[in-house]
């Protein structure tokens, strides 16, 4: 069914539009041979990416730093490979991660058809949890940054999805109303459940088809999101 009454989408970034998972391999492999770390890097990723989703819900709930998401994410996932390293080289290649990362542009499938689609009917917006200068190179780097009116940032913000503060911050950064907009994300608890406890309509991008409510709207392709707006 179609929702027929909105004016404003805000988009998720990460594991929505822009291929985190796919990018960050590619600068894990960067970054890992740049420093001689002598890791098989397909073992490092299969523990690496369930823990950073870990630490990443760790700091949305306001439990660690930043400074601990990113250093403890990196020293975990070498723990069990059984990886001697010492925190000084911990240190570099977080930072030299966060560097790299936002040089590689891999898209959904269907991210720039959608915005296509989507920005001479709507206004567009990103709502990210993620860190200003890295999200700013991802928008810019992968060449979608013209696509959206307002980025609103957790650091902008002061506080982190699904906290009701930070989308009260983006529709009044965007001129949007609640009744008109909607948000659109891939994590059920930050972008959809957060939206939803806020007021706000929201589609939730279920890539990998997981179990969820029948009241909740959702895709499995980007594209889906014509058979609804």
């Amino acid at each position: 069914m179609r929702i027929s009454d909105k004016k404003a989408v805000f988009f998720d970034l990460d594991h929505t539009l822009w291929d985190f998972e796919k990018n960050s391999a590619l600068a894990f492999e960067t970054i890992l041979t740049k420093h001689n770390v002598g890791v098989d890097i397909s073992a490092f990723l299969e523990h690496y990416v369930p823990i950073n989703l870990k630490y990443w819900k760790l700091y949305r709930d306001g439990k660690i730093t930043q400074q601990e998401l990113r250093y403890g994410r990196f020293k975990d996932a070498f723990d069990i490979l059984g990886f001697t390293i010492n925190n000084n080289l911990i240190d570099v290649l977080s930072d030299d991660y966060i560097k790299h990362l936002p040089m590689y542009n891999y898209l959904y499938e269907g991210a720039v058809d959608i915005l296509e689609y989507l920005k001479p009917k709507y206004s567009l917006h990103i709502i990210t949890n993620g860190f200003h200068e890295v999200q700013d190179g991802k928008l810019k780097n992968s060449n979608i940054h013209h696509y959206f009116e307002t980025v609103t940032n957790s650091e902008l913000a002061g506080c982190k999805k699904p906290h009701p503060d930070i989308f009260e911050y983006a529709l009044k950064a965007a001129n949007a109303q609640k009744h008109t907009s909607i948000m659109i994300g891939d994590c059920i608890e930050a972008d959809v459940q957060g939206a939803l406890d806020y007021g706000l309509d929201a589609i939730y991008f279920n890539e990998f088809n997981k179990q969820v409510h029948t009241s909740v709207k959702q895709i499995n392709h980007l594209l889906d999101i014509k058979n609804l707006l």
